[in-house]
């Protein structure tokens, strides 16, 4: 059975619509661009309710909660097979002031060293036309259902 996740699409209104994405933490994303970008979202067990790990993953990621309603978007398939569920939220939030949580791993690998990196290591918000060329090209329509949604482009 494919992994599943659930992840928060945080938004706003200025002169156009923007969304907010995270970069991953780690050493093997540092100089990844282009579609390794991502919604803040991450795993959860069968017995638990999508929304609800929405919330968890998006404040362990970036150390802020979502208050209010949130619109589902519905679900997406990655290339590897991971099943992304998503929702909606309008909220304007500093990406500079966002604290993600850490992982451990062995870095560089085979030497027996274990390092702390942050699970992502920045956030920013983009125009939607520019958030499809970072995001991970799985979770594009996602994006799509975003601006339908929100009368974005």
């Amino acid at each position: 059975m494919p992994s599943k996740s659930a992840g928060i699409i945080v938004y706003r209104r200025r002169r156009r619509l923007e969304v907010l994405l995270v970069h991953p933490g780690g050493p093997f994303w540092r100089s990844k661009d282009a579609g390794a970008w991502s919604i803040p979202k991450g795993e959860y067990p069968e017995d638990e309710d999508a929304e609800i790990a929405a919330r968890r993953e998006f404040a362990e990621e970036l150390g802020l909660e979502v208050p209010g309603p949130l619109t589902a978007l519905g679900q997406v398939k990655q290339r590897g097979g991971k099943l992304v569920t998503a929702f909606a939220a309008e909220l304007d939030l500093d990406a500079r002031s966002v604290r993600s949580n850490t992982f451990e791993i062995e870095w560089p690998p085979r030497s027996g060293k274990r390092q702390t990196f942050p699970e992502i290591d920045r956030a920013e918000w983009f125009t939607l036309e520019e958030a499809r060329t970072r995001i991970n090209a799985g979770q594009r329509p996602l994006l799509d259902r975003l601006g339908q949604l929100a009368g974005g482009e």
